[in-house]
């Protein structure tokens, strides 16, 4: 390893010495291992001791330009094992200090030797009047030499004792979060590549037994991040924290990935995988079982057959978790696309059908098209999707959500709930939907316990946080709806969902001008839509300005020729406005088309006029409600 220019042999700081001929670092004589990018970058650091150098230096200097320009990740591993090596701090730094948005600094004093050379020269002036005193030395170095063993073996079962103690300590890590790869791909339209990578090893992860592995929403938030692994464990409140890059050339593939213990913010272990495109499946599986493996966790194989499928089908299947995850009605249209297209390639693509039953389940739950047809379509991709492989949560899931939402199949509906749940108990969105059918069954205790699991494992999800409110609201428990609300608009101010629920729950309690300005928000943050103008103009209707309900309505009404408008949000105007065989009617015309929210007629305030009716108990019962709402 070549020394650096204009710099001495050795530097000592501290306890430590690095030779600057072979990058070794040692301590009190000990030899400290050093990876050499590692050994590279605290030698450039030493070397300009008290100057900022900045990533982009370091990067030129020690990766310069390879095929796979993984510097950002490569740079991050080293400085943590600079630190590591040194024992020092990130937040009280005695040797390496970290300037934000600038680069690093090495701040120790440093004592310097001479040259190596320099060393030729003193034994060249060795006399013969010192041979006498160089045999005394001999036995000297005979007598260290003995000592250097016995030292040599305390060191090695210490290090052994240590590496025990590692890896209980490794097996004590029982939350993970995989926060997003870096895209590292010269072309920025790879980005669905390593978001799907992503979301691939989080599923993988989520195999495995006894880990609590936090989802996807979570940890998006945490893209380009520049907060330390402390400071995003105590947040996701885990353990211990997975980054990573990604890079694709042509057909070929990089992922490198990184273990670290969140509350030590050290690293545990990291390794780069470099192979064919065609064999993503396997790699993505490759290493999340490595990092199970790290941990002390094994990952559940399932009975379900590994089935390889073409890197092409693949890429397309992760294009439409790409743009499903992007929660509009043109981004679940465009996910269907990819989704259908993987299946065309490869017709046995059960996760690819998974997609599907979660798109078109989303189409009709938030209006984004009529809901019977896109139900009947969710529950077909299911089947299917179960029919090529009988262990995937997500697809029982979906298929539990559709038994409830369209066939009023309550009891069917639980049980699928309770097998997706066992078969993967850290997906969040099965604790989610399930706790929604234990709210509409009239059991709030228990479906505030599903959401809150589902809350551990998706502790930054908006939606989660929005209905343990909504669980709150349905129960009459508007002040702890209310509070859970405002908590939820603490995460982003602007989330329109959020704010029309805090509203409903402010109008619930009569307090009309806390509703109608939340509406208002809402209209301004999210525009118009059939669920907004429905609340904004129940506020209107129930703090006694009819005219502009009348006015609000008559807009949906008309609009409806040209969009779809829900009769379900029209039904609670009416109701509002007192016209209850009006508003009964549209309820009836709901439950015909099968829009999924009938369920909640048991539960949900804003019918509480309607209750005494003979033909609102005959729409609950003819929708299957359990008689616990009643």
């Amino acid at each position: 390893m070549a020394t650096p220019s204009g710099t001495p042999g050795f530097a000592r700081f501290g306890d430590f010495e690095l030779n600057f001929a072979n990058g070794e670092l040692r301590r009190n004589e000990s030899l400290v291992r050093l990876q050499p990018q590692p050994a590279k970058v605290l030698m450039i650091l030493v070397s300009r001791g008290g100057q900022i150098v900045t990533r982009q230096q370091l990067a030129e200097e020690v990766w310069g330009s390879e095929t796979f320009v993984d510097f950002e990740q490569g740079l991050n591993y080293a400085i943590r094992q600079i630190r590591t090596a040194l024992e020092d701090d990130a937040d009280h730094p005695r040797f390496l200090e970290t300037l934000p948005r600038r680069g690093y600094r090495f701040i120790a004093a440093i004592e310097q030797t001479g040259p190596i050379s320099s060393v030729a020269k003193i034994e060249a002036s060795i006399t013969p009047a010192t041979v006498h005193s160089r045999q005394k030395a001999v036995w000297l170095r005979l007598l260290a030499g003995l000592v250097a063993v016995v030292l040599i073996a305390l060191a090695l079962r210490y290090r052994n004792t240590r590496s025990y103690e590692d890896t209980a300590k490794n097996n004590d890590i029982q939350s993970i979060a995989v926060l997003p790869l870096a895209n590292l791909s010269a072309d920025p339209n790879q980005e669905y590549f390593s978001d799907g990578l992503t979301d691939e090893l989080i599923t993988e992860l989520t195999k495995t037994s006894n880990l609590r592995v936090i989802s996807r929403t979570s940890v998006t938030g945490f893209k380009d991040s520049h907060k330390s692994s402390r400071e995003i464990g105590s947040e996701l409140q885990v353990d211990a924290i997975v980054e990573g890059t990604v890079e694709r050339v042509a057909d070929r593939v990089r992922i490198r990935a990184q273990l670290i213990h969140a509350k030590t913010d050290q690293h545990i272990w990291a390794e780069s995988y470099d192979r064919d495109v065609s064999d993503l499946l396997g790699l993505e599986r490759e290493v999340a079982r490595d990092i199970a493996q790290q941990i002390g966790h094994r990952i559940a194989q399932g009975n379900a057959p590994v089935t390889k499928f073409s890197a092409a089908a693949h890429e397309d299947y992760l294009r439409g978790r790409y743009y499903w995850n992007k929660r509009s009605g043109a981004g679940i249209r465009k996910g269907i696309e990819y989704f259908q297209k993987a299946i065309d390639q490869e017709p046995r693509y059960a996760l690819a059908y998974a997609g599907l039953a979660d798109s078109y389940v989303m189409l009709a739950n938030w209006g984004f098209a009529p809901p019977a047809e896109s139900y009947l379509k969710a529950k077909d991709a299911a089947l299917k999707a179960l029919e090529l492989d009988d262990q995937l949560a997500e697809a029982h899931t979906s298929l539990a959500y559709v038994n409830l939402l369209y066939d009023w199949d309550w009891q069917g509906s639980e049980k699928r709930f309770r097998q997706a749940i066992a078969l993967n108990p850290n997906y969040a969105s099965a604790h989610h939907f399930y706790s929604i059918l234990l709210m509409a069954s009239g059991r709030q205790p228990e479906a505030v316990a599903e959401i809150r699991r589902a809350q551990e494992l998706d502790p930054l999800s908006l939606i989660v946080n929005d209905v343990v409110g909504w669980i709150y609201y349905e129960g009459r428990q508007y002040d702890q709806a209310i509070q859970q609300y405002n908590k939820t608009l603490e995460m982003d101010p602007n989330y329109a969902p959020a704010l029309l629920d805090l509203g409903t729950a402010y109008l619930r309690k009569g307090d009309h001008r806390n509703a109608l300005a939340s509406f208002q928000k809402a209209i301004s943050t999210g525009g118009e839509n059939s669920v907004v103008l429905s609340n904004l103009a129940q506020a209107h209707a129930l703090s006694g300005n009819r005219t502009e309900a009348l006015n609000i309505l008559k807009k949906l009404e008309s609009s409806a020729t040209e969009t779809f408008v829900s009769s379900w949000d029209l039904s609670f105007i009416y109701a509002a406005l007192g016209e209850k065989k009006k508003a009964l009617d549209l309820l009836k015309t709901a439950a015909d088309g099968h829009v999924g929210w009938v369920v909640r007629l048991g539960v949900d305030p804003a019918f509480e006029n309607l209750r005494s009716e003979p033909e609102f108990h005959e729409l609950v019962r003819r929708v299957g409600i359990p008689s616990s709402t009643q």
